[in-house]
């Protein structure tokens, strides 16, 4: 059991942010062991020219990495440019003590300090670039769906929310990790970040107890990162909406960006817009700013008019058949 105490101070400073390299991170247990990522095997069989020997062994078998490639983010927002450049410039033996930390001696393949950090940055140009603005959307989604959890019901529902492993009983915040060894870690000040991926199965903390508190839990809405095409919206609500808001308004079960919702249908952002915050003003939408992305997520009001509009198609269907 992890243990993080949280003060008063860190009551107030429990925050999410977005972390490029943490996702890096995480993806690179895919690479490690595709079976159990069946989700993301189609992505990871297209990517090619990447220092593979340096990725894997990156990993361990039970998908722990060291510290310094989750690190703390210092904006909510961060860029993985200046993440990268953190990286580099960390000193020697902060890298070899956070592979020791997780390998007992440091791989002979990771003792390349140029060569290990030239393989993560070729790998996100590979991999992972071109596909961020897709991940961010998810991420950016989730943080909203939890900060409105949190304004609504409280820590405890919200910690609940993210998963059945994690406990709030104020002041403290039990994690049940696999593994792991029992520790209680005093907040003392630092406060608690949360970090949303779409690559976690189940939430990690730093290997090193003195570490920061930070906890990276696997993001709401992530088995949705490759779908492309919208949710057809049913019949009924098409007759009153017209079919594109219908689909936007079925598709938004789960948030989402305006951004990231014009990439899947080919629409234009401008186009998408102007029908989502028709459905905002119509109370069926809300809408949050997440830095430079705008997410949608339907209302209560919009929950109930859809699953009204499908009772009503299903007992229309079930009136249309023929008796025998």
């Amino acid at each position: 059991m992890i243990e993080f105490v949280l003060g008063e101070s860190d009551l107030v400073d429990v925050r999410f942010a977005v972390s490029p390299l943490s996702e890096l991170t995480l993806s690179l247990r895919v690479l490690k062991d595709p079976a159990k990522y069946p989700l993301h095997v189609p992505w990871a069989r297209r990517i090619r020219d990447v220092d593979t020997e340096v990725l894997l062994a990156l990993s361990t078998g039970r998908g722990w990495t060291p510290d310094f490639l989750s690190p703390r983010p210092l904006t909510p927002f961060t860029r993985i440019e200046d993440e990268f450049a953190a990286l580099r410039e960390t000193p020697t033996r902060t890298l070899r003590r956070d592979l020791r930390a997780v390998f007992g001696e440091v791989p002979a393949v990771l003792r390349d300090r140029g060569r290990m950090l030239d393989a993560l940055e070729n790998y996100w140009h590979a991999a992972l670039a071109r596909q961020w603005d897709r991940l961010r959307a998810v991420l950016e989604a989730d943080i909203g769906h939890r900060g409105r959890e949190m304004a609504q019901h409280g820590l405890a529902a919200m910690f609940a929310g993210i998963s059945d492993r994690i406990t709030f009983t104020s002041p403290v915040v039990q994690v049940r990790i696999v593994g792991a060894e029992p520790r209680r870690v005093e907040a003392g000040g630092q406060g608690l970040t949360l970090i949303p991926s779409v690559f976690a199965r189940r939430t990690a903390v730093p290997v090193d107890p003195g570490a920061p508190p930070l906890l990276i839990y696997a993001a709401r809405g992530a088995g949705t990162v490759w779908e492309t095409g919208l949710v057809r919206g049913p019949r009924a609500l098409a007759g009153v909406l017209g079919q594109v808001r219908a689909d936007l308004l079925a598709e938004l079960a789960q948030p989402c960006s305006s951004t990231d919702i014009a990439r899947r249908t080919g629409v234009t952002v401008s186009a998408v817009n102007q029908h989502l915050r028709a459905l905002r003003d119509a109370g069926l939408l809300a809408s949050q700013r997440h830095g430079r992305s705008v997410v949608y997520a339907r209302t209560e009001l919009g929950d109930a008019l859809v699953s009204h509009s499908v009772e009503q198609g299903s007992d229309a269907a079930s009136q249309s058949l023929p008796r025998t």
